[in-house]
């Protein structure tokens, strides 16, 4: 039997640890930090906000995120039969179409709460959710480019929640300011989801998937990352001190100095470097983002 006529029999209701399985928790944290980033910025008590506070949690984590990842994990099935065949859809555990249902009735939810918040959270929850969809679903697949894969996933992860958060809390268009510093931590963190690309190296050139490492080997790409991520935060220090935030510039630049030491090991063995550079340099990263967000809170006296 072809696999179109297994997904068209009837499908027993998933169980839901795993359906929670599918929209892997563990993914949740990063736009959850960037989201409270967003929220710090705005210079907005969290007090004055609690409603829509919640309300933009449950959406950068369980609702946009966990649906991407159930796009993802829907339209990779067949490549997960063979690499992660424990995997809630290749087992089995989540049968028939329940893997494309869960992940549709994801963005029907997302869009109806974002819809009860701010126009412009609707308007980001809809590129955020475009983006979820283009990057593992054809005929865009952005995934199999090594450019466009990760700048998807760092503009959705980082920059689009940080608007979010903003957005949520002052009710309207985040000022330049805010809008510039998101922006250029979302261009460092396409150096970030490169390096998260080294642990597929192998199976991603077997599935064709042109992801930077592929492309320009591990030792390339490992610099090429750690000049993307080092680049927008000098970029970040510089605006600070311009716009008078001594302290938070001098903040950022021991960060970035941190990561620069941290990046020397990295580069000595990429491949087996990137997780312990991803539980340090990258935390580093994101304290940096925070750091940004209080200076650029305290900058509108609110």
């Amino acid at each position: 039997m072809d696999s179109s006529a297994l997904l068209d029999r009837p499908a027993p209701l998933p169980r839901p640890r795993d359906v929670l399985e599918l929209l892997k928790p563990v993914t949740w944290f990063p736009p959850i930090w960037a989201f409270m980033c967003g929220v710090v910025s705005s210079g907005v008590p969290i007090g004055q906000r609690v409603p829509f506070v919640l309300a933009g949690i449950a959406l950068t984590g369980p609702l946009v995120c966990g649906t991407s990842q159930a796009v993802n994990d829907w339209f990779d099935r067949h490549v997960d039969a063979i690499n992660q065949p424990e995997r809630p859809i290749p087992s089995g555990r989540i049968a028939g179409r329940w893997g494309l249902w869960i992940a549709l009735i994801g963005t029907v939810l997302s869009f109806a709460l974002a819809a009860v918040t701010e126009p412009w959270v609707l308007a980001a929850t809809s590129l955020a959710l475009a983006c979820a969809w283009g990057y593992s679903a054809p005929p865009f697949r952005f995934k199999v480019s090594g450019i466009w894969g990760p700048a998807v996933v760092a503009l959705t992860y980082e920059g689009l929640t940080w608007f979010t958060g903003a957005s949520v809390m002052g009710g309207a268009l985040p000022p330049p300011h805010v809008l510039i510093v998101l922006a250029l931590y979302s261009l460092g963190a396409h150096g970030i989801m490169t390096l998260n690309d080294f642990k597929a190296v192998e199976g991603d050139r077997a599935t064709g998937l042109r992801s930077l490492p592929v492309v320009m080997g591990v030792d390339g790409a490992a610099r090429l990352a750690c000049v993307v991520m080092a680049l927008p935060q000098a970029v970040v220090i510089a605006l600070m001190l311009q716009w008078g935030h001594d302290r938070t510039a001098i903040g950022v630049g021991l960060l970035l100095a941190g990561q620069a030491v941290l990046m020397r090991r990295l580069l000595s063995d990429p491949r087996r470097h990137t997780p312990w550079y991803n539980a340090t340099g990258t935390t580093l990263y994101v304290l940096g983002m925070l750091a940004s967000a209080f200076g650029l809170g305290g900058a509108h006296g609110l």
